[in-house]
C-alpha cells in the first residue's frame, strides 16, 4: 500500500510598488522582479499551479496590474 503525496499551497498577490502608479498613471510589473521573485520561490520547493493576471484601480484615476499565483510543494519528501 503506497502513501498518498501530500502537498502544501501557497497564494501570493504580487504587485509593483505604488509609486509607479502615483507617477506614471499606470503600474505593470516588471518582468525581470517577477522572474526573480518565481525562481526565488522555485528554490524552495514552490510550484505554480495556477496565476490570474488582473489590473486593480486606485485613488480614482490610477492602475496597477497585479498577479494572484497560487503555488503548491510536496509535504516532507
Amino acid at each position: 500500500m503506497s502513501a498518498k503525496t501530500q502537498y502544501e499551497y501557497k497564494v501570493v498577490i504580487y504587485r509593483e510598488s505604488m509609486l509607479g502608479s502615483l507617477f506614471l498613471g499606470g503600474s505593470k510589473v516588471d518582468p525581470l522582479k517577477f522572474s526573480a521573485f518565481l525562481n526565488a520561490n522555485g528554490a524552495e520547493g514552490w510550484e505554480v499551479k495556477t496565476m490570474e493576471r488582473e489590473s486593480r484601480r486606485m485613488l480614482l484615476f490610477f492602475e496597477r496590474e497585479a498577479f494572484l499565483v497560487v503555488m503548491q510543494r510536496k509535504i516532507g519528501g
